[in-house]
């Protein structure tokens, strides 16, 4: 078989790869920083706002939700990452976000 012609579908297929976007998590809309107020957003306000949670678990005896999603490309990763932890009434007790988004980075700096 003529070297080329496996050649030429193999750096095809390797230069097409560098234009696929994968992703993973679950898309879920960045918060407003006036949208969650520890002590009195609820459950089903946070759920309302951002979907189900991507995962839950338990942070030093407080349940946690989480909700995470990211792109990757040939020469980038994007991420971002909100966590509610909750008092034992079902409201907030505290939440972080973190994102490299470059609408988020100009909005939270």
């Amino acid at each position: 078989m003529c070297p080329a012609l496996v050649a030429v579908p193999l750096l095809v297929a390797t230069l097409s790869a560098g234009c696929i976007s994968t992703k993973f998590g679950r898309e879920f809309a960045s918060p407003d920083t006036r949208a969650i107020t520890v002590g009195k957003t609820d459950k089903r306000e946070i759920q309302r706002l951002f979907g189900e949670p991507y995962q839950v678990g338990i942070d030093s005896g407080d349940a946690t939700w989480r909700w995470f999603f990211g792109r990757r490309s040939w020469s980038t990763e994007r991420t971002k990452d909100l966590t509610v932890r909750w008092n034992g009434d079902g409201t907030v007790k505290s939440y972080a976000f973190t994102s490299n988004f470059p609408d988020d980075m100009k909005r939270l700096k």
